[in-house]
């Protein structure tokens, strides 16, 4: 048992995990972690059940990154064991699906500083709108940490000036809203969707490694967009049935804004790369398509994490 546990280098807690077990095993000596451990990544678990977390994060000698992913219970409680810290906090990626307490995310941002690097928000439209404008007003993403290369929005729509302020580093997007549109307002899906599609080529960085768009797409609006983009790695989920392939070959294939492409229709289920002849077709153009499956980090940030860490 001690040997399969010795010089671990990168440990994820998960929900299914024994945070008991996990808590002893970094705090013992047997293990050697202390000298060993560089990356703890807790994905998708309750917080307020890890305790202790400063005397953990105290003895690891050689921690480099801290990746905290969608995790609830990020309250005060857990911050003030984080912000107490005598040496630095390594935290590199923050995915928030709730804020609980504005002026604690404030000060886990401060003391994050320019180590943050991966930064989610996953807010349900119905979400205190207070509370997401506080985070943007009080600007203390771009305040505090000047490092932001990946951004994960959810159902958020005043992220243009953020996308501004962090142009310089940024190589990884993700834009999103609800597929369900049973329980979301249709209207303020299209709405929101338009605003993204006609704003968002003006504000990202000239070059840009990765866009993820999940949106309700409007063939206007759509080429407004790709008017304005040049992006290695462009991955589209159409919400809705317009026609929008001509123009993704009059402005990616044939303009060659795009290295590699991805394209899946919500409505019905196509993915251009089971379109076998327009796949070659896109290949003449040195432009390769790959499936919505093999390609999207949505909802499986542990895999983009592994990627950008």
């Amino acid at each position: 048992m001690i040997k399969s546990y010795q010089n671990l280098k990168k440990i994820l807690i998960g929900g299914c995990y024994n945070l008991a077990f996990y808590q002893s095993l970094l705090l013992s000596k047997d293990y050697n972690c202390s000298n060993t451990l560089n990356t703890i990544i807790f994905y998708y678990i309750d917080l307020k059940v890890v305790i202790t977390q400063d005397k953990v994060f105290e003895q690891l000698n050689v921690l480099e990154s801290v990746h905290i992913v969608y995790c609830s219970s990020l309250n005060n409680s857990f911050i003030q064991q984080i912000i107490t810290l005598t040496k630095p906090c390594k935290l590199k990626s923050l995915f928030m699906s709730k804020i609980l307490q504005i002026e604690s995310i404030q000060l886990l941002l401060q003391k994050s500083g320019d180590y943050l690097e991966n930064f989610g928000f996953e807010f349900e439209f119905y979400y205190n709108l207070s509370l997401k404008q506080q985070l943007l007003e009080l600007r203390v993403i771009t305040k505090y940490c000047k490092n932001i290369k990946f951004i994960d929005f959810y159902g958020f729509d005043q992220l243009f000036n953020l996308i501004e302020n962090i142009q310089q580093k940024l190589n990884h997007l993700i834009i999103r809203i609800s597929d369900d549109t049973l329980y979301y307002s249709l209207n303020n899906n299209i709405e929101y969707s338009s605003n993204i599609l006609q704003n968002l080529g003006q504000v990202l960085p000239s070059k840009l490694e990765y866009l993820s768009l999940t949106l309700y797409i409007k063939e206007n609006d759509f080429r407004t967009f790709l008017e304005n983009i040049l992006i290695n790695k462009l991955l589209i989920k159409q919400i809705g049935s317009y026609d929008i392939l001509h123009y993704t070959k009059e402005y990616i294939m044939k303009k060659k804004r795009v290295n590699y492409l991805s394209n899946r229709n919500f409505e019905d289920k196509i993915d251009l790369y089971d379109l076998k002849d327009e796949v070659k077709e896109f290949k003449l153009y040195n432009i390769r398509v790959r499936s919505w499956d093999d390609f999207s980090f949505t909802g499986n940030i542990y895999n983009l994490l592994k990627e950008v860490d």
